[in-house]
């Protein structure tokens, strides 16, 4: 706990047993009070290896229901469990745990209600290994969302976030895609609601185990992100209806 908050780390797992240990080790538990791993129909050892690890909140779907799908299972179950600060790290060791201090006390301490670990602030994603492709399309959908939503952050793509518990249960995060595009869409969400969201430098890897999607799939999450950002601004125009931007 931070300030009395209880903290709960978040694990979306899709065949993650060559990296999910690494991943746990390095996780602050003189912090992290639980971990909630969720298996989206693993077809390797993630769940054997999750039990072997100790982690006693282990979630498995009965079929696979997506990136998206899969983060609404771990939500859903720490607000259950009663967090206070949620962070959802994924299990494949790109981002590193060791920032969990950092963003947790941003939000405990009241300075800001979500925390993203950015891997555009300094060069944390090139000298990672981000592919060349993916930096110019992250800058690029970044710069085109920041337009049309009135915002400045370094990047919306980051698998790395940190939210508190009131954020989680005032934004319907459950009203979103089950696909990639769900992170984007929640983002905008939090926005929509009149939260802030603060930002840390956060180096990341790129190697053969970490999860990425193919460029068929990058392109609908693409597609996805134009569509929500302009879903966004319309809807502040009033000029359109969406049920994941909803007006009390």
């Amino acid at each position: 706990m931070i300030n009395g908050k209880k903290i709960i780390v978040v694990m979306p797992a899709y065949n993650a047993a060559e990296t999910l240990e690494k991943t746990y080790r390095e996780i602050p538990f003189d912090i992290v009070d639980e971990v909630i791993l969720t298996d989206d129909c693993s077809r390797d050892e993630t769940v054997r290896k999750a039990k072997e690890l100790g982690i006693k909140e282990i979630q498995v779907h009965s079929r696979n229901c997506g990136y998206g799908g899969n983060q609404k299972s771990c939500y859903n179950r720490a607000l259950e469990l009663g967090a206070d600060i949620v962070v959802m790290l994924h299990p494949d060791y790109q981002y590193t745990p060791k920032l969990i201090h950092s963003m947790c006390y941003v939000i405990a301490n009241g300075l800001y209600p979500v925390v993203l670990g950015s891997r555009i602030l300094g060069k944390g994603a090139l000298k990672g290994g981000m592919p060349m492709i993916k930096y110019i399309a992250n800058r690029g959908l970044t710069f085109m969302q920041n337009i049309l939503m009135n915002q400045k952050l370094s990047e919306y793509h980051t698998g790395f976030r940190a939210f508190s518990a009131e954020v989680l249960r005032t934004v319907d995060y459950n009203s979103n895609s089950d696909d990639f595009v769900f992170d984007n869409q929640m983002l905008a969400q939090i926005f929509w609601a009149g939260y802030e969201i603060g930002e840390i430098t956060c180096p990341t890897k790129y190697f053969e185990e970490a999860s990425s999607i193919n460029l068929h799939r990058s392109t609908i999450y693409a597609f996805g992100v134009i569509r929500t950002s302009f879903e966004y601004r319309l809807c502040k125009w009033n000029l359109c209806k969406s049920k994941i931007f909803k007006n009390d």
